[in-house]
């Protein structure tokens, strides 16, 4: 939203807060004119997650607040009205109007889904933002979710992930030759050339999976989120970085001819509650993962990173993995080349700013302790 429209909106809505007595008088007279809209919001995420289904029904409640409450987007937690995994076909074919989820998932339609998420070896989340608001991502993003019948909007990043949680430590790559491990969507192609036998389930069957040895390891998201799940209760050892997530944005996605009806007001009303939720599951996951990671170490996890011999071999499978996507999927390849020079010169300024004083701050850190 530009400057300009934003001005034009406040305005509009007569947001309380703005200190100008002309907006309270004009907001009911305003609100008298709009129409009541119900949708409903199917997500993939159960209710005990209080930042990623938290995150999706604020989205309804800040739209409830902008529009004098004419314009209500019900929250559902996935498998309420259909699977956590079927967020995009529910609403590509109209049974509900929208929905939240990691596009990721869908990726069995075609691979460039994987960009509404995360690309395995990607951008990290300011990155990914950036690109996706600045560097015309979400404009290629929507060009292709046209042809699912689907608008959509970033609603969240959870920034770099966590690696998963294994019953055996991984030191090396032979140790992922035969392993049954729980990750989201597009990154199990890249974990099949390695040896791996990729699961795709839902947040909340994941546990009860770990837990009877149906799967060998899980990934979710990070600290919060997983000791929300219980993972450390039935494996000990937390592996790190989640190399296939280094971000991870969630979409919210309307069906388009529903978003295309709108009034204007609604259509700004979402997009600022989308922005602002955007923001808000970052900040709330850094505010609470270091946290979470000192309890979850205190009960007795074992914190390990990756190998190298791992990291660099699961890069070389999802290098050559996008080379051959390039070579055959032309929608997969027009996202990619604007996201790959996006990330080429990102790393260029970050390394001189950021990374270098992070590092600085954290080898300082680490002398004091």
């Amino acid at each position: 939203m530009t400057k300009v429209a934003r001005r034009k909106f406040l305005k509009g809505m007569g947001v309380a807060g703005l200190g100008a007595a002309s907006a309270s008088v004009a907001a009911p007279a305003i609100a008298q004119s709009m129409p009541e809209i119900k949708w409903r919001q199917t997500t993939s995420w159960p209710k005990s997650l209080d930042t990623l289904y938290g995150g999706a029904d604020l989205i309804g409640k800040r739209v409830a607040a902008m529009t004098d409450n004419k314009f209500q987007i019900q929250t559902f937690a996935g498998g309420e009205i259909v699977p956590g995994l079927q967020v995009v076909d529910a609403v590509q074919n109209g049974t509900v109007e929208c929905g939240h989820t990691a596009l990721y998932y869908y990726f069995g339609k075609d691979d460039t889904f994987v960009f509404g998420s995360a690309l395995p070896f990607g951008m990290n989340s300011r990155m990914q933002n950036a690109w996706m608001v600045q560097g015309g991502g979400l404009d290629l993003l929507n060009e292709f979710l046209k042809g699912y019948n689907c608008y959509g909007l970033p609603g969240g990043n959870t920034s770099a992930q966590m690696g998963g949680w294994f019953r055996k430590p991984i030191t090396k790559m032979d140790d992922l030759k035969g392993l049954k491990f729980r990750l989201g969507g597009f990154a199990g192609k890249i974990m099949q050339r390695v040896g791996v036998v990729p699961q795709q389930i839902a947040g909340g069957d994941i546990y009860p999976a770990l837990e009877k040895g149906t799967i060998d390891g899980a990934e979710w998201v990070g600290p919060h989120d997983d000791e929300k799940l219980g993972f450390y209760k039935v494996a000990k050892f937390y592996h790190y970085p989640g190399w296939w997530e280094p971000s991870s944005c969630l979409m919210f996605v309307a069906n388009i001819d529903k978003w295309n009806s709108l009034p204007p007001l609604y259509k700004e009303a979402l997009t600022s509650a989308c922005y602002e939720v955007n923001s808000w599951v970052s900040t709330k996951y850094d505010a609470s993962n270091a946290a979470a990671l000192k309890r979850l170490v205190g009960q007795g996890t074992v914190l390990q990173p990756f190998s190298q011999e791992v990291m660099d071999g699961c890069y070389k499978a999802a290098q050559e993995l996008y080379a051959e996507l390039n070579e055959k999927n032309p929608a997969f390849k027009k996202v990619y080349d604007s996201y790959k020079a996006f990330q080429d010169d990102s790393y260029l300024w970050h390394q001189i700013a950021d990374y270098t004083m992070d590092a600085y701050m954290i080898r300082y850190r680490n002398m004091k302790t």
